[in-house]
């Protein structure tokens, strides 16, 4: 593991032998009381099938393998991907966008970078198509193509359209269409949140749209006169010689839902089903038990038992309604009998668990299946490659880490956590309403200016660093809040608290969260943990209150930038 070079836009790379910590091992506990309460039949799987900021699922298959892309926004590499044979064991196979010169998210807010994909197997040449927008480079909407998802992914194609979350349609003739999201044509928007969806034909030789095909299908929504909102995440399905469409509609947050339409050409007319929604928990009650909520951005396959599904994010808020995990990446079965589809018990209040198809055996977390429900992830840095769960932030982590034999190497950027920059800190998603990370770091600063720690963060302005700072001859132990007032303006940074330390051995970080609850501790013995600053509130991580579409981050930080001075 060693150094990439980054875009001449980036910050300086630190030389290579720059003085930087070393984190020796790290572990996260997940501890939710739902998964106590509701273990686990012999027959049975947990959704969220992907816990933490996995937004905006798409799905495709090709014979018995089914791959799934989701949103990553600036987060490194760009949109995480993951293979299965049977829908409830998933392996991850990195990101599809993981070039820094093709994809380079180096100066975008954390929840820029790359929206909702799209991800469809064509089975006229054998090749699998991701469609995304992003926002960063200069790309706009691009489609990469791959012959086999596990090998990678050719570069980036731009394609001359705008909007938002496309996807892409294979008919049985072998003619392809691209849908999406747009504003109306100009002059014609009604009210704030009027969208449309469009479709385009597709040249599969060219890898381009074809001009002057792009056609309005859905405007507004279901109904125009009732003003929905937000129409969005379309994907066209083709079933007994009609053509569905099925978007997203009310909007990310609690109106959230999905729509579906049909039509018997692929460019409309589109009637939308009688009894839309098909999937939405925006009629329960606000104070159900164990809420799931904002459910929607869907997309449909058939599953190997021959019925179908559906994969769809949604979020669990804590006690205080935060939701702190982000949105995730759930999944239900699809009632497909009737002439449109509907998701099984998608209108009631949704449960932790569902039947698998037949004939599965639930393996998560087991031999590099994705954990799932209460998990432990122990890491000591010791294999000849980060694990997939480690991420950068708008550039590669391997800009910033080197193995050692005593653990994982962070040599720091001059930049720090609040700067539209890389950042030098190794993330990964907090996966749970309660957790524990923990981590255990050598490192002693050499100045003022020098930092290293954890950090939970929502965003560049919304986050918590607990770190070993110096001032003067003496070393100290901060806690340092950064706060985004109103979403906007100039961060707001506090120290919480701070508390002058002898450093003679490694050190033990903690950050743990009950809901809404957060602490942060440190121990400087490797038995006996201090706290540093009480109880703080988990609000600032939260998307509700930072805004953003991402979740919370937990990360192994250092910079060579630190504005934090001790009180």
């Amino acid at each position: 593991m060693g150094f990439t070079v980054l875009a001449s836009t980036d910050p300086k790379p630190p030389a290579k032998n720059a003085k930087g910590p070393i984190f020796i091992e790290a572990t996260y506990k997940g501890s939710d009381s739902i998964y106590v309460q509701n273990p686990l039949k012999d027959d049975e799987f947990y959704t969220p099938i992907l816990q933490g900021c996995y937004p905006d699922p798409a799905i495709t298959k090709k014979g018995d393998d089914y791959y799934m892309v989701c949103s990553s926004f600036a987060m490194f590499p760009g949109v995480p991907i993951f293979h299965s044979k049977d829908l409830v064991n998933w392996t991850s196979l990195g990101g599809v966008l993981d070039d820094v010169n093709e994809f380079n998210p180096h100066n975008t807010g954390i929840s820029q970078g790359v929206y909702a994909p799209g991800i469809t197997y064509n089975p006229h040449n054998d090749t699998f198509y991701m469609i995304v927008t992003a926002f960063s480079g200069g790309l706009g909407n691009i489609i990469v193509k791959s012959k086999d998802p596990k090998k990678g992914w050719g570069s980036p194609i731009k394609l001359g359209f705008g909007g938002i979350d496309p996807s892409i349609f294979f008919d049985e003739d072998g003619k392809g269409y691209v849908v999406h999201n747009d504003a109306p044509d100009p002059g014609t928007e009604l009210y704030n949140g009027h969208r449309v969806i469009k479709i385009w034909e597709y040249d599969v030789e060219n890898d381009k749209v074809i001009p002057g095909t792009d056609k309005i299908i859905v405007n507004g929504g279901v109904d125009l006169a009732d003003k929905p909102i937000w129409i969005e995440a379309p994907h066209i399905y083709k079933k007994n010689g009609a053509y569905y469409l099925m978007c997203a509609e009310g909007g990310t947050g609690g109106w959230h839902s999905e729509v579906i339409f049909k039509s018997k050409n692929p460019k409309g007319p589109y009637i939308p089903a009688n009894n839309n929604p098909i999937l939405s928990q925006r009629y329960l009650n606000k104070d159900r038990k164990n809420k799931v909520d904002w459910a929607g951005h869907a997309d449909l396959v058939e599953g190997p038992d021959g019925e179908y599904y559906g994969v769809f994010l949604a979020v669990r808020p804590n006690e205080e309604n935060r939701v702190n995990t982000g949105r995730e990446t759930f999944i239900l079965p699809v009632d497909w009998s009737g002439e449109y589809p509907i998701f099984e018990n998608g209108l009631i209040p949704l449960e932790p668990k569902l039947k698998m198809p037949e004939g599965v055996e639930n393996k998560t977390g087991e031999n590099g299946y994705e954990p799932n429900g209460n998990f432990t992830f122990t890491d000591n840095f010791q294999s000849e490659t980060l694990d997939h769960s480690w991420i950068g932030l708008r550039g590669p982590k391997e800009a910033f880490t080197e193995r050692t034999k005593k653990g994982i190497k962070i040599t720091p950027f001059p930049s720090n956590i609040k700067e539209l920059k890389p950042t030098s800190t190794l993330f990964r998603r907090q996966q749970h309403l309660s957790f524990t990370f923990r981590s255990t770091m050598d490192y002693k600063p050499n100045s003022e200016k020098d930092l290293a720690g954890v950090v939970a963060l929502q965003n560049e302005g919304s986050n918590y660093v607990m770190g070993v700072t110096k001032k003067g001859n003496d070393f100290y132990m901060v806690l340092h809040k950064n706060k985004w007032p109103g979403r906007r303006g100039p961060i707001i940074s506090e120290v919480v608290a701070s508390k002058k330390i002898e450093i003679d051995n490694p050190i033990e970080l903690q950050i743990k969260a009950e809901g809404d609850n957060y602490t942060f501790s440190y121990s400087l013995d490797g038995e006996n943990f201090q706290n540093l600053g009480g109880t703080v509130s988990g609000d600032i991580l939260s998307t509700d209150v930072a805004g953003g579409f991402t979740g919370c981050l937990l990360g192994l930080y250092a910079t060579q930038a630190n504005d934090i001075l001790p009180n």
